[in-house]
């Protein structure tokens, strides 16, 4: 701060009035920085403010006997209010959880890294050669000529990331379930490892039984299941209808997963990921104890923070390390705006055919607040969740999204088909693609 001070003629009180302001200002950094220290240092759990504020209360999540009634998509709010400041006390996970499982602990950080055109290696698959390839996510079989996204390989700056042994995944999962849960772009994870896994698995062995929210596929060699559990914003919520969640308001039980965890609670490998849904205007929070219908609403990163409060509770009391394998993904990064990589461009990623080169590229389709808040939380437990840090390499990908090519549900206007920018799906990743690699660092974690 910049003062214009008005000289006095007693001249020798100015170096004491200096020396003053100047501890002043050096204690005020001092306890500046142990702050901050302190808020890195302590555990992250709980919620707990980062800055004086006035007094919360603290609700315990996921209680047996909770709200009355399940959310689908016919609830509604009989009335809204301001978010009265209610935060998520979740379980202390205990000093046995130890550090955080992710690749820095490693002797390479694989997750920073650059993309390397390999058209000997890769893909790991064909498009045709998948019968559970969604048409959203089959690029190439809707008209998309040029098949490059599907040559590129990441490669760490250190190290070499594992190859992935199909047969070797395999005998990873043998007898077990792994269970992805989470929105569109962890289904499309989901379609990818099934595309990866299914080729050595005789046609009259496998099978996909879709059951509305949960789809499993099933290899019965291995007496193994990949299955995907829709959970968008991984607490309960109007939006878990798997065909139906488009709503004009989003409603969400902050302090409850156990509608979904009742599902996942005993798969062996579990998958997480949560993050778009939160990123599409202010969300209405109904809480268990509420039985009149009375909402609150919040933003969407302060929603999420007491959702992601509500999953880590039900991690920190029910997973055992030993026993159960829980993967936590980042933010999908989205491409709507190519002037943030081609200044001066007015486009997206329609016609994008190479990924960026520019190191440590970030796009505003990766939202800064919502990585820290997420972080935070999963620090609070320590080696229960691993983290996939998606973000940054899929942050180069501009080239990989369906833009154009994929089968829309809904009917294009001629104004839409004169201009392909205008409908381009920008946000979910071709196959082969993108998420092949996500599931290339699943299995070199597992």
């Amino acid at each position: 701060m910049s003062v214009t001070p008005r000289w006095s003629r007693k001249k020798s009180h100015f170096p004491l009035l200096a020396v003053l302001l100047l501890a002043f200002i050096t204690c005020s950094i001092l306890y500046n920085e142990f702050s901050i220290q302190q808020i890195h240092e302590s555990p992250a759990h709980g919620s707990t403010p980062t800055t004086p504020q006035t007094s919360f209360t603290y609700v315990k999540p996921n209680l047996p006997n909770g709200a009355s009634e399940v959310l689908d998509r016919f609830s509604s709010c009989n009335s809204t209010r301001n978010y009265s400041g209610k935060k998520i006390q979740w379980a202390d996970p205990g000093t046995e959880s130890g550090r955080r499982r992710s690749a820095r602990q490693e002797s390479c950080d694989v997750f920073s890294g650059k993309w390397v055109f390999d058209n000997q290696s890769y893909p790991l698959y064909k498009e045709s050669d998948c019968p559970y390839m969604s048409d959203q996510l089959a690029c190439h079989k809707h008209g998309r000529s040029d098949l490059q996204y599907q040559y590129w390989r990441w490669q760490p700056h250190n190290c070499n990331l594992k190859r992935w042994n199909v047969t070797e995944m395999w005998e990873k999962l043998r007898g077990k379930r792994l269970m992805f849960v989470g929105d569109s772009l962890n289904r499309g994870q989901w379609i990818s490892m099934v595309c990866l896994l299914q080729s050595v698995i005789p046609a009259d062995k496998k099978s996909m039984t879709p059951n509305a929210q949960l789809t499993i596929f099933r290899a019965e060699e291995y007496n193994a299941t990949v299955e995907f559990l829709w959970a968008p914003l991984l607490v309960e919520s109007n939006s878990d209808d798997p065909v139906n969640h488009r709503l004009s308001e989003r409603i969400i039980r902050p302090d409850s997963v156990l509608k979904h965890s009742s599902q996942w609670e005993h798969a062996d490998i579990l998958i997480f990921n949560s993050y778009l849904w939160w990123r599409q205007g202010p969300v209405k929070l109904l809480w268990s104890s509420e039985e009149n219908g009375n909402c609150e609403e919040l933003d969407g990163v302060g929603a999420m923070e007491l959702a992601m409060g509500a999953w880590a509770d039900w991690v920190a009391s029910k997973v055992i390390p030993q026993k159960q394998r829980v993967f936590f993904v980042t933010m999908s990064p989205t491409h709507f705006w190519s002037q943030e990589w081609e200044p001066g461009s007015e486009g997206n990623c329609y016609n994008q055919m190479r990924p960026i080169t520019l190191e440590g590229y970030w796009g505003s389709g990766s939202d800064l607040p919502t990585m820290r808040m997420v972080d935070k939380v999963l620090s609070g437990l320590g080696s229960r969740v691993s983290v996939i840090n998606i973000t940054q390499l899929s942050e180069y990908r501009k080239d990989g999204h369906p833009s154009i090519y994929r089968k829309f549900w809904e009917t294009l206007s001629p104004q839409q088909l004169a201009n392909p920018a205008s409908y381009s799906d920008c946000i979910h990743w071709c196959l082969p693609g993108v998420p092949d690699l996500w599931n290339e660092l699943i299995f070199h974690f597992l």
